[in-house]
Parts: C-alpha cells; structure tokens; sequence
C-alpha cells in the first residue's frame, strides 16, 4: 500500500465511521467487479458514504493525496465503468437509498443515488405516476448508475432514456465540492454533459427525477415468428403506419431456448423469433392501435397471438425478455454481452452478418433487443474452460460492432463506454474529436482523478498521460474554442 493510501486508510474511519470503511483483502474482493465478470481489479480502499457530505469529504482527502476515486453504485453494469482502481479509493453509494420526497402536483420526485429504479416507481405509484426508464435489471439497479451511463429500458422507444427524466442533480465535483445542476440554469447545459459521463465528471448523491402519469390502459402484444426476419418486417410495419408502441422487444430462438430453461416462460412453441408489444395510453386509442398492430404481426407471418392487458399476464410476458442475460448462463458456461445500435432499416443486415460470423468462428449468439430503435444486445456464448474459445467470442463480439459501425450505428446504446469499450472509440470517432470530448472532462477534472481509465482509449490532457501533448489544444490554439 502506497503512503498516500495508508494515509487515506487510517483517515477514512475517522470521516465516516470504522463500519463504512474496508481495507479487508477477502471483503475487497466482493467489489472487484460490476455484470462485465471478465474485467477484474481489487480496489485498495472501499468505502460506504450516507450522506452528500460524506461523498464530498472523501473526494476532498483523495485529491489532497492525488489518489484516484470510483463510484459504484449496486454494480450491475454492463462495461467495466465501475471497475475500481487497485491504487484508489472505490466509492460505494448502496447505503444512499432514500427516496427523500414525491412532489405529485410537480411530477417529480427527489432521490438518493443508491435507490433502485423500481424503488422509485414504487413510491410514485401510490399518487398515480411511475419513473419510465426501465433497464432489465431495474429491481437491482441503482438510479445514480443510471444517470451514470444514460441508461434506457424496453420503453425508451416512447419515453426516452435518462436524460429525457432527470430534472436536476446534486453531485460532487472532482476537487470535493458540492453543487446542484438543473434543466433551468442558464448557459450550457452541463447537466446534460453530465448525465452518461460514466462518473468521470462526479459523483451524484442527490436526483430530482420526473414523474410520468400512469396511463389509462396498457396492452401487451405477444406474438410469435417462425424467424427473425418475419419479425423485423413487422417492426418495419408497426413504425411505418405511425404508431409509436411504449416498446417493441425481440428475441431469438436461442434467447428463448435460455429464457425457458431459466424462468419457463411458455413462450410459443417452435417461434424462431418472439416480437413483444406494448401499447399505452387512452383507452379508445390503445383499442385502435391495437387492432393495426394484430393486422400487421399477422399479415408479417406470425403464427400465434397472445394478448394481456392485466397486470399479472403481462408480467407473465415480460418474464422472458427480462430474464434473457442471466438466463443464457443455464445454456453457456460463459458469455459476452454485447450493446450496439443500427438504424431500423438495417436490422436486418445486421442480424444476418451476425449469423455469418457466428458461423465462421464457430460460436453461438442469442439475440435480443430493442427492435423499435435498433439497440441490439447480442449475447456471444462459448466454453471459457476450452483454449481459444474466449478469443473467438471476444472476435465476434469486436465484429459485431463494426457491423454495427459500418451500417451507420454506434458501439453503444445504453450500456456505456467503460473500459470494456475504450478501444472501440477511435473506430467512431477522430482523434481530434477524442480530445475535444477530454476537454470537457479536464474543466471537470483538471486532475484526471475521477474514474481515470475509462471511455477514452488513450487518455490525453489534464495530466492523465505527461508529455503527450505540449501546448494548447489544435482547436484552442486556433481560435475557434474559447475555454473560459
């Protein structure tokens, strides 16, 4: 252990209590990953802050010492972007979970950032409303990791992500001080820059997220393919005629395979393909839509039709889609989640060159995503105990991106840069792009303490990498960005 972490480690209980403090090697461990398994690092330091204070006070002495900070939150992501530093300070915000007031006549409600998405929704219900960004593992996940990588959910398709339901946030900057940024401030908006920063930019401790009205029906469309490509012809149709569903979901028939060895879901029998629709709103409008939607799955191929408009049967739906990244485990020993985003239009051209690279190396994927905009989470299978198998997924997986890439998409949709990602960027983007984007994290983080390591493949600026750069940036020096 470093001076400056000893230091830190005989600091921190007095700060916080001697119970909010570990430095347990068996207990670190508990926290050297987040969902992405195979990106692995044992933090020196972790430590449990309640309140804004806390957080800030941590920060404060971890700038004082020039050590590196990470933020998590209950861990479920999906790229590595909470994966701690073993020379810093991981900075664990699970015992923030209060939701501190529901304004209902504001539609908003004020939380703290280790409170659960479905946590908030819960709260709101009671008054008639719900949070609607809603991830896959919105039981488990934490509202500060979503405003940390932007996340959306099934419904995104009408409501949008994160950043369309956050209203305003208290956070930590990275020199320790606490501030507020609001939708209302004036000038940039830095909220915005800092929802999806991946807690480069902070640290949230307090969310003031906006409440969406329960709608009058809702209606759940199952409806089952005897492939992939009926299904996308469907999707096609359903956006074509004007109709905007709260969600469209597809799965494969190896995402189905898992889902009913994991949660026996009852899916149709022998469907190659499963299209889940949803449909909100009033009731005379919902019954419209409805009756087109049926048309159009039928007149696409589909060979069976199940309907729920009660709570229960549409949970009953739901089941599936929502357990398919755990469930590929009960057919694979190990996986690789994969999140890229094409245009509608090219789903299906993607989804075929994903089926020849499954061929070509030999290696199973299970499809499933968010059909209405594209967003594609292919799940890449194999055996880790077999040589070479790790590769090979990892090869597909890295394809599968520039499939994405080549057909005018993005290497992410909702899960984030993190580190698992950071080789990817340059593919996307310039390099004179890359350091324009590290500009606004050095007016953040003049330091390069706050997650350093993640988003950016080569890490420039602010000090992260000496000598790599002398002088202003090319596009300071001339004169067309004014910094301040």
């Amino acid at each position: 252990m470093t001076p400056a972490l000893a230091e830190l480690s005989g600091l921190l209980p007095s700060l916080l209590g001697p119970d909010a403090v570990i430095t347990d090697p068996v207990r670190l461990r508990t926290y050297e990953c987040d969902g992405l398994t195979y990106h692995r690092a044992t933090p020196a330091i972790v430590v449990l802050p309640e309140t804004a204070e806390q957080v800030a006070a941590v920060v404060t002495e971890c700038v004082r010492t020039g050590t590196p900070f990470v933020a998590r939150g209950s861990g479920t992501g999906l790229s590595g972007g909470a994966l701690p530093r073993t020379d810093g300070v991981l900075i664990v915000t699970s015992r923030m979970r209060r939701v501190l007031s529901v304004d209902a006549g504001n539609r908003r409600a004020v939380v703290e950032p280790g409170v659960t998405n479905l946590a908030i929704t819960e709260a709101a219900r009671p008054y008639g409303y719900y949070y609607a960004p809603d991830p896959s593992s919105q039981q488990i996940c934490s509202i500060g990791g979503n405003v940390a990588e932007n996340s959306g959910g099934a419904h995104c398709l009408k409501y949008g992500f994160t950043v369309n339901h956050v209203l305003a946030v208290e956070l930590v900057t990275p020199d320790g001080e606490i501030v507020w940024l609001d939708t209302m401030d004036p000038g940039y908006d830095l909220l915005g820059a800092f929802i999806g920063s991946e807690g480069t930019l902070g640290i949230a401790t307090k969310i003031v997220v906006r409440l969406t009205r329960a709608p009058e029906v809702v209606t759940t469309l199952l409806a089952a393919f005897p492939d992939v490509e009926s299904g996308g012809v469907a999707v096609s149709a359903i956006i074509a005629a004007g109709i905007v569903p709260a969600a469209i979901e597809m799965m494969d028939a190896l995402a189905i395979e898992a889902a009913e060895a994991a949660v026996r879901c009852d899916y149709p029998a022998g469907a190659g393909a499963v299209l889940i629709v949803e449909l909100d709103g009033p009731g005379a409008e919902v019954a419209g839509q409805f009756a087109r939607v049926e048309a159009i799955c039928r007149d696409s191929g589909a060979f069976e039709l199940r309907v729920a408009d009660d709570p229960d049967r549409r949970a009953a739906i739901w089941k599936g889609r929502r357990s398919a990244f755990a469930a590929v485990g009960r057919i694979s020993p190990a996986y690789l989640v994969q999140d890229g985003v094409v245009p509608r239009t090219a789903l299906p051209a993607v989804l075929a060159g994903i089926e020849e690279l499954s061929a070509r190396y030999g290696v199973r994927v299970a499809n499933v995503f968010h059909a209405g905009d594209g967003n594609l989470h292919p799940l890449v299978l194999f055996d880790d105990r077999e040589e070479g198998a790790g590769e090979r997924a990892e090869q597909v997986s890295a394809e599968i991106l520039d499939l994405c890439l080549a057909h005018g998409g993005s290497i992410t949709g909702e899960h984030g840069v993190g580190v698992d990602k950071s080789r990817y960027m340059p593919k996307m983007f310039t390099a004179e792009d890359l350091d324009t984007m590290q500009l606004v994290r050095c007016a953040f983080d003049p330091r390069g303490l706050s997650n350093p390591g993640k988003i950016f493949p080569t890490p420039r600026l602010c000090g992260e990498a000496p000598g790599v750069r002398k002088g202003p940036h090319p596009l300071v020096a001339s004169g067309e960005v004014d910094l301040f």
